[in-house]
């Protein structure tokens, strides 16, 4: 019981950490968005022009930015639900069930992958904008607030802070969801050890009760 109580403590908990870097995802991806009226910075590129210093947009697909808010979303969605549902399984005194488990362990597995693409996506989307912007400035950190790209009327203020947000909180949530995949097939293997017991105890009840029968026949002279 006292095995049972940890992990399903440890999971609450790590749904809630979970829960909170996932708003650190959807937040600051649907404020980039609004301010750069609808486009996304992930990987996209351009060209300087030499007449009046602005920056030509070869605007990626906006898919990169919305797919990164998806997945923010379907993990705030899912670490809601499971807050809720284990925290009052552990109110009532119980555990999930060997499929829920299971489940768990396959929904965590998944979103861990989701995960690691919006992270990667992220990262590697910036650093391709951001090779653009040091073609003019020193950092592209001193590119953020220059008003660059006055044809698209973007807002770039706030896109560095913006951009670090999100990645932060989607390698974080990487790290944590991880450790949700394993909470969640430890609490597996547990379930298949205690029915391994079960057999187990079963087969050597069959097998003494057998015996016992055998010794109390009558011998036959």
């Amino acid at each position: 019981m006292a095995l049972t109580n940890v992990l399903l403590l440890s999971q609450i908990s790590g749904y809630v950490f979970a829960l909170i870097l996932s708003l650190c995802v959807i937040v600051p991806m649907s404020l980039h968005q609004n301010e750069f009226r609808g486009h996304c910075l992930l990987f996209s590129t351009g060209v300087w022009q030499e007449d009046d210093g602005q920056f030509m947009v070869d605007w990626a697909s906006q898919a990169y930015c919305n797919y990164t808010i998806f997945v923010g979303l379907l993990l705030f969605l899912t670490c809601a639900v499971q807050i809720y549902r284990l925290s009052m399984l552990m109110y009532r005194g119980e555990d999930s069930s060997f499929l829920s488990a299971f489940v768990d362990v396959v929904s965590s597995v998944f979103l861990t992958a989701l995960t690691l693409i919006a992270a990667i996506i992220i990262t590697l989307g910036f650093m391709t904008w951001c090779d653009c912007m040091t073609k003019r400035f020193q950092s592209c950190e001193l590119a953020a607030g220059n008003d660059i790209d006055k044809k698209d009327g973007i807002d770039t203020s706030g896109y560095h802070i913006e951009l670090g947000a999100a990645q932060f909180g989607a390698w974080s949530s990487l790290s944590v969801w991880v450790g949700l995949s394993v909470f969640a097939v430890l609490k597996l293997l547990r379930y298949h050890q205690l029915e391994n017991m079960k057999v187990s105890m079963y087969r050597e009840r069959q097998r003494l009760i057998q015996a016992s029968s055998s010794s109390s026949q009558p011998l036959h002279s």
